[in-house]
């Protein structure tokens, strides 16, 4: 019942702008096929959180078996709790301003075997980023 009620909690808007929070506690009827069928507020929250509240308990489902084939009304309370969202932070980096990155390096090749004809090759990069 709590992932039930979890996954489908629209939090109220009027709750949210007035930041409510609190619970509600209702009592509901379930009729021999395992739906529910009735509820009533028992203790209130207001700004809209009873209206939720009695929404999410009319979506519960529940596997009744029968006895003696005799139709049996179950009566229960369940209180459900609001609590206010939490604001996510967002972490803004402080924004720099771009700058020219250039890398320069050279490259020059020396041929040991000769020593005498040395290899004048230089090979020059530059990588800009």
């Amino acid at each position: 019942m709590r992932t039930l009620i979890r996954e489908n909690i629209m939090y109220p808007e009027a709750a949210l702008k007035n930041k409510v929070e609190g619970s509600v506690k209702i009592k509901y009827d379930i009729d021999y096929k395992g739906k529910v069928f009735k509820t009533k507020v028992i203790k209130s929250l207001g700004h809209g959180c009873d209206e939720e509240a009695e929404r999410l308990v009319k979506l519960f489902e529940f596997k009744v078996e029968r006895t003696r084939k005799m139709k049996v009304i179950f009566h229960k309370n369940i209180q459900i709790n609001f609590k206010l969202p939490k604001e996510k932070k967002l972490i803004k980096k402080p924004v720099t301003p771009k700058q020219n990155i250039s890398l320069q390096y050279q490259v020059s090749s020396v041929k040991k075997s000769e020593p005498k004809k040395p290899d004048n090759r230089t090979y020059s990069y530059t990588i800009n980023f």
